[in-house]
Protein backbone atom coordinates (compact mmCIF):
# COMPACT_ATOMS: atom_id res chain seq x y z
CA UNK A 1 0.00 0.00 0.00
CA UNK A 2 2.73 2.49 0.83
CA UNK A 3 4.43 1.85 -2.69
CA UNK A 4 0.58 2.49 -4.29
CA UNK A 5 0.84 5.78 -1.83
CA UNK A 6 4.05 7.03 -3.56
CA UNK A 7 3.12 6.16 -6.84
CA UNK A 8 -0.12 7.86 -6.69
CA UNK A 9 1.83 10.89 -5.67
CA UNK A 10 4.60 10.91 -8.24
CA UNK A 11 1.85 10.13 -11.09
CA UNK A 12 -0.21 13.14 -9.81
CA UNK A 13 2.82 15.73 -9.35
CA UNK A 14 4.65 14.61 -12.96
CA UNK A 15 0.58 14.99 -15.14
CA UNK A 16 -0.57 18.25 -13.48
CA UNK A 17 2.60 19.95 -13.80
CA UNK A 18 3.26 18.76 -17.61
CA UNK A 19 -0.30 19.79 -18.73
CA UNK A 20 -1.20 22.65 -16.58
CA UNK A 21 -1.62 25.56 -19.11
CA UNK A 22 -3.96 23.51 -20.84
CA UNK A 23 -5.71 22.59 -17.24
CA UNK A 24 -5.63 26.17 -16.95
CA UNK A 25 -7.71 27.05 -20.32
CA UNK A 26 -9.80 24.35 -18.94
CA UNK A 27 -11.23 26.24 -16.38
CA UNK A 28 -11.15 29.47 -18.04
CA UNK A 29 -13.84 28.13 -20.44
CA UNK A 30 -16.18 26.39 -17.19
CA UNK A 31 -15.73 30.23 -16.34
CA UNK A 32 -16.16 32.51 -18.65
CA UNK A 33 -18.01 35.21 -16.65
CA UNK A 34 -14.81 35.92 -14.47
CA UNK A 35 -12.88 38.95 -15.90
CA UNK A 36 -9.43 38.17 -17.85
CA UNK A 37 -10.35 34.27 -17.40
CA UNK A 38 -8.35 33.62 -21.05
CA UNK A 39 -4.99 33.15 -22.10
CA UNK A 40 -3.58 36.46 -23.44
CA UNK A 41 -4.96 38.04 -21.13
CA UNK A 42 -2.75 35.96 -18.69
CA UNK A 43 0.29 36.39 -21.31
CA UNK A 44 -0.10 40.04 -21.74
CA UNK A 45 -0.51 40.88 -17.83
CA UNK A 46 1.18 38.21 -16.15
CA UNK A 47 3.72 36.75 -18.59
CA UNK A 48 4.31 33.22 -19.84
CA UNK A 49 5.44 31.99 -16.50
CA UNK A 50 1.73 32.32 -15.12
CA UNK A 51 0.20 29.60 -17.62
CA UNK A 52 1.28 27.49 -14.61
CA UNK A 53 -0.38 29.67 -11.85
CA UNK A 54 -2.17 27.84 -9.22
CA UNK A 55 0.03 24.61 -10.66
CA UNK A 56 1.61 24.41 -6.46
CA UNK A 57 -1.56 24.36 -5.35
CA UNK A 58 -2.77 21.99 -7.21
CA UNK A 59 0.28 19.78 -7.21
CA UNK A 60 -0.13 20.40 -3.47
CA UNK A 61 -3.34 18.87 -3.48
CA UNK A 62 -3.35 16.14 -6.26
CA UNK A 63 -0.24 14.19 -4.42
CA UNK A 64 -2.10 13.17 -1.40
CA UNK A 65 -5.19 13.07 -3.72
CA UNK A 66 -3.79 10.57 -6.31
CA UNK A 67 -1.71 8.65 -3.43
CA UNK A 68 -5.19 8.50 -1.85
CA UNK A 69 -6.80 7.23 -4.80
CA UNK A 70 -4.43 4.85 -6.02
CA UNK A 71 -3.88 3.27 -3.10
CA UNK A 72 -7.34 2.74 -1.80
CA UNK A 73 -7.66 1.09 -5.14
CA UNK A 74 -5.37 -1.00 -5.03
CA UNK A 75 -6.39 -2.41 -1.60
CA UNK A 76 -10.33 -2.56 -2.09
CA UNK A 77 -9.13 -4.67 -5.18
CA UNK A 78 -7.14 -7.55 -2.70
CA UNK A 79 -10.63 -7.52 -0.73
CA UNK A 80 -13.38 -7.21 -3.43
CA UNK A 81 -14.49 -9.65 -5.46
CA UNK A 82 -17.71 -9.56 -6.97
CA UNK A 83 -16.57 -12.52 -9.38
CA UNK A 84 -16.52 -9.70 -12.39
CA UNK A 85 -13.57 -8.17 -13.42
CA UNK A 86 -14.94 -4.79 -15.17
CA UNK A 87 -17.54 -4.61 -11.57
CA UNK A 88 -14.42 -5.40 -9.58
CA UNK A 89 -12.56 -2.54 -11.28
CA UNK A 90 -15.69 0.23 -11.07
CA UNK A 91 -16.53 -0.12 -7.67
CA UNK A 92 -13.03 -0.40 -6.68
CA UNK A 93 -12.75 2.80 -8.66
CA UNK A 94 -15.50 4.69 -7.45
CA UNK A 95 -14.16 3.57 -3.61
CA UNK A 96 -10.71 5.57 -4.74
CA UNK A 97 -12.64 8.58 -6.19
CA UNK A 98 -14.76 9.27 -3.34
CA UNK A 99 -12.43 9.13 -0.58
CA UNK A 100 -9.55 10.85 -2.22
CA UNK A 101 -12.01 13.93 -3.11
CA UNK A 102 -13.18 14.28 0.30
CA UNK A 103 -9.76 13.79 2.08
CA UNK A 104 -7.88 16.79 -0.17
CA UNK A 105 -11.75 18.90 -1.20
CA UNK A 106 -10.85 22.29 0.39
CA UNK A 107 -7.33 22.52 -1.76
CA UNK A 108 -9.81 21.88 -4.90
CA UNK A 109 -11.70 25.23 -4.02
CA UNK A 110 -8.56 26.88 -3.38
CA UNK A 111 -6.35 25.72 -6.75
CA UNK A 112 -10.35 27.42 -8.75
CA UNK A 113 -9.69 30.42 -7.37
CA UNK A 114 -5.89 30.95 -7.49
CA UNK A 115 -6.19 30.18 -11.11
CA UNK A 116 -8.76 32.43 -11.79
CA UNK A 117 -7.64 35.43 -9.90
CA UNK A 118 -5.31 38.31 -12.01
CA UNK A 119 -2.08 39.45 -10.49
CA UNK A 120 -2.60 38.36 -6.61
CA UNK A 121 -6.48 40.26 -7.17
CA UNK A 122 -8.01 38.61 -4.40
CA UNK A 123 -5.28 35.93 -3.03
CA UNK A 124 -1.36 36.02 -1.75
CA UNK A 125 -1.30 32.44 -1.68
CA UNK A 126 -2.08 29.23 -0.77
CA UNK A 127 -2.77 29.90 2.91
CA UNK A 128 -4.14 33.35 2.67
CA UNK A 129 -6.65 31.99 0.34
CA UNK A 130 -7.75 29.56 3.49
CA UNK A 131 -7.90 32.07 6.10
CA UNK A 132 -10.27 34.35 3.72
CA UNK A 133 -12.46 31.83 2.93
CA UNK A 134 -14.84 31.09 5.10
CA UNK A 135 -15.00 26.48 6.41
CA UNK A 136 -18.84 26.63 3.85
CA UNK A 137 -17.05 28.40 1.17
CA UNK A 138 -13.99 25.44 1.38
CA UNK A 139 -16.78 22.90 0.64
CA UNK A 140 -18.43 24.50 -1.39
CA UNK A 141 -19.41 21.38 -4.16
CA UNK A 142 -18.33 19.01 -2.15
CA UNK A 143 -21.33 17.14 -2.95
CA UNK A 144 -21.51 17.70 -6.52
CA UNK A 145 -17.63 16.71 -6.63
CA UNK A 146 -18.90 13.57 -5.15
CA UNK A 147 -21.38 12.98 -7.55
CA UNK A 148 -19.26 13.26 -10.26
CA UNK A 149 -15.82 12.48 -9.13
CA UNK A 150 -17.19 9.10 -7.97
CA UNK A 151 -18.90 7.75 -11.08
CA UNK A 152 -15.63 9.26 -12.96
CA UNK A 153 -12.83 7.41 -11.25
CA UNK A 154 -14.74 4.06 -11.82
CA UNK A 155 -15.09 4.43 -15.13
CA UNK A 156 -11.94 5.75 -15.58
CA UNK A 157 -10.06 2.63 -14.20
CA UNK A 158 -12.79 0.30 -15.72
CA UNK A 159 -11.91 1.39 -18.97
CA UNK A 160 -8.46 1.97 -18.58
CA UNK A 161 -7.95 -1.43 -18.00
CA UNK A 162 -10.19 -2.55 -20.29
CA UNK A 163 -8.53 -0.68 -22.88
CA UNK A 164 -5.31 -2.01 -21.87
CA UNK A 165 -5.88 -5.20 -21.88
CA UNK A 166 -7.11 -5.03 -25.65
CA UNK A 167 -3.87 -2.88 -26.88
CA UNK A 168 -1.57 -5.82 -24.77
CA UNK A 169 -3.44 -8.23 -27.12
CA UNK A 170 -2.71 -6.15 -30.06
CA UNK A 171 1.05 -6.35 -28.67
CA UNK A 172 1.02 -2.46 -29.13
CA UNK A 173 4.39 -1.44 -27.16
CA UNK A 174 4.46 -1.43 -23.43
CA UNK A 175 4.77 2.56 -22.78
CA UNK A 176 2.53 3.06 -25.76
CA UNK A 177 -0.05 1.20 -24.09
CA UNK A 178 -0.09 3.11 -20.95
CA UNK A 179 0.18 6.49 -22.87
CA UNK A 180 -2.89 5.76 -24.91
CA UNK A 181 -4.71 3.64 -22.44
CA UNK A 182 -4.54 6.45 -19.57
CA UNK A 183 -5.57 9.25 -21.95
CA UNK A 184 -8.65 7.36 -24.20
CA UNK A 185 -10.05 6.12 -21.00
CA UNK A 186 -10.19 9.53 -19.09
CA UNK A 187 -11.53 10.92 -22.24
CA UNK A 188 -14.80 8.28 -22.26
CA UNK A 189 -15.01 8.65 -18.41
CA UNK A 190 -15.36 12.57 -18.83
CA UNK A 191 -18.42 12.08 -21.45
CA UNK A 192 -20.59 10.80 -19.15
CA UNK A 193 -19.79 12.89 -16.12
CA UNK A 194 -18.68 16.45 -17.52
CA UNK A 195 -21.63 18.27 -16.46
CA UNK A 196 -21.02 17.85 -12.93
CA UNK A 197 -17.46 18.86 -13.35
CA UNK A 198 -18.75 22.11 -14.83
CA UNK A 199 -21.51 22.63 -11.73
CA UNK A 200 -18.64 21.66 -8.90
CA UNK A 201 -15.96 24.51 -10.87
CA UNK A 202 -19.00 27.23 -10.59
CA UNK A 203 -20.34 26.01 -6.96
CA UNK A 204 -16.29 26.24 -5.70
CA UNK A 205 -16.54 30.05 -7.24
CA UNK A 206 -19.59 30.97 -4.96
CA UNK A 207 -18.42 34.45 -3.27
CA UNK A 208 -15.06 34.90 -5.26
CA UNK A 209 -15.90 37.55 -7.27
CA UNK A 210 -19.33 39.92 -8.26
CA UNK A 211 -19.05 38.45 -11.74
CA UNK A 212 -19.71 35.31 -10.66
CA UNK A 213 -23.69 33.85 -10.86
CA UNK A 214 -25.45 32.92 -7.58
CA UNK A 215 -26.54 29.43 -6.74
CA UNK A 216 -28.50 27.94 -3.88
CA UNK A 217 -26.95 24.35 -4.50
CA UNK A 218 -26.94 21.65 -6.91
CA UNK A 219 -30.01 21.95 -8.50
CA UNK A 220 -30.84 25.64 -8.56
CA UNK A 221 -27.57 25.33 -10.22
CA UNK A 222 -28.43 22.87 -12.96
CA UNK A 223 -31.66 24.73 -13.83
CA UNK A 224 -29.79 27.80 -14.27
CA UNK A 225 -27.49 26.70 -16.47
CA UNK A 226 -30.23 24.96 -18.75
CA UNK A 227 -32.18 27.77 -18.46
CA UNK A 228 -29.71 30.70 -19.15
CA UNK A 229 -27.94 28.93 -22.17
CA UNK A 230 -29.60 25.79 -22.52
CA UNK A 231 -28.44 22.06 -22.52
CA UNK A 232 -25.40 22.68 -24.11
CA UNK A 233 -24.25 25.04 -21.64
CA UNK A 234 -23.61 22.12 -19.24
CA UNK A 235 -20.87 20.99 -21.70
CA UNK A 236 -19.39 24.08 -22.05
CA UNK A 237 -16.09 23.51 -22.52
CA UNK A 238 -15.88 20.08 -23.01
CA UNK A 239 -13.45 20.43 -25.73
CA UNK A 240 -11.21 22.27 -23.57
CA UNK A 241 -11.15 19.30 -21.48
CA UNK A 242 -10.51 16.92 -24.08
CA UNK A 243 -7.22 19.10 -24.88
CA UNK A 244 -6.31 18.95 -21.78
CA UNK A 245 -7.26 15.16 -20.09
CA UNK A 246 -5.88 13.08 -22.57
CA UNK A 247 -2.19 14.17 -22.39
CA UNK A 248 -3.17 14.37 -18.33
CA UNK A 249 -4.23 11.21 -17.55
CA UNK A 250 -2.19 9.61 -20.20
CA UNK A 251 0.84 10.67 -18.02
CA UNK A 252 -0.71 10.01 -14.82
CA UNK A 253 -1.35 6.24 -15.70
CA UNK A 254 1.72 6.08 -17.35
CA UNK A 255 4.03 7.52 -14.78
CA UNK A 256 2.04 5.77 -11.87
CA UNK A 257 2.49 2.41 -13.20
CA UNK A 258 6.53 3.17 -14.09
CA UNK A 259 7.37 4.10 -10.75
CA UNK A 260 5.08 1.43 -9.03
CA UNK A 261 7.62 -0.68 -10.96
CA UNK A 262 10.86 1.17 -9.93
CA UNK A 263 9.47 1.38 -6.36
CA UNK A 264 8.77 -2.20 -6.04
CA UNK A 265 12.42 -3.16 -7.54
CA UNK A 266 13.82 -0.40 -4.64
CA UNK A 267 11.80 -1.84 -1.73
CA UNK A 268 12.26 -5.79 -2.56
Amino acid sequence: MLIDLLSGGIAGIVSRTGVAPLELYKIQRQATFIPNANMKSILQKEGIRYLWKGNMTNCVRIAPQMAVNYSVFGYSKKHIDVGNKDINNLICGALGGSVSMATIYPLETVRTRLSLQMNSSHYSGILNCLKTMHVREMYSGLRMSLLGFTPYCALNFAFYHNIKDYFEEKHVPNHLNKLLSGGLSAMMAVTFTYPTDLMRRQLQLQGFDKSVPKYDGIIDCGKKIVRNQGFRGLYKGLLASYISIFPKFALQFWSFEIAQEQLKKVCI
